[in-house]
């Protein structure tokens, strides 16, 4: 059955190009979920060791999934991949999907994140036809809540204790988009007042 993500774009950007995913990507994203601060930063188990084979078949299988849409964030700069962005969990019926996105170290603290974000994200909206995008992140990563937050996202409740950490507990904030908020401000809502 042909859906909306059955349509794998390349997006691009100044700084980044979001483009299906390629093998030779496969030793970036192996990097970076291996980095501890990307791990942690993401909920993941900080010491569950990746089966190669099993990554190989996740990311090869990517660009055949018609109910997401699972792109590689490419550096344009240097041409290589520094991580992904998705929208996944796709509710057709609320035109809604999630929103999350994995920089590795490679690609930080130069705005590649909130980039790469309003890139998927304006094509949920205008070539998906979405209503709603949602998110969550972890309080342990106010660069990432304040990349979405610059992209237009809105805070809308918290998880309590919603992750463990160490030997602590980390809230997560639910964070959200809607369409007409898109159409008003294009992602950059500092310019859209």
């Amino acid at each position: 059955m042909r859906t909306p993500f059955s349509v794998k774009p390349t997006l691009t950007g100044e700084r980044v190009t979001l483009r299906p995913f390629e093998d030779a990507d496969l030793e970036a994203m192996r990097s970076a979920l291996a980095d501890p601060e990307v791990r942690r930063l993401t909920g993941s188990p900080p010491d569950e060791p990746f089966d190669d084979a099993r990554l190989r078949e996740w990311y090869g299988s990517r660009n055949a999934q018609t109910d997401r849409l699972d792109l590689a964030v490419v550096d344009r700069e240097r041409g290589v991949c520094v991580g992904e962005a998705v929208l996944n969990l796709w509710d057709p019926e609320n035109r809604a999907c999630n929103f999350r996105i994995l920089i590795g170290p490679d690609g930080r603290d130069r705005g590649l994140g909130t980039e790469a974000t309003r890139l998927i994200v304006g094509y949920g909206f205008e070539r998906l036809g979405l209503h709603r995008v949602s998110l969550e992140v972890y309080a342990t990563n106010p660069r990432a809540r304040r990349a979405y937050e610059k992209a237009g996202f809105v805070a809308e409740g918290l998880l309590r204790d919603a992750l463990r950490d160490g030997g602590s507990w980390v809230d997560a904030t639910v964070m959200s988009i809607l369409a007409p908020e898109w159409a008003r401000h294009g992602g950059r809502p500092e310019v859209g007042r």
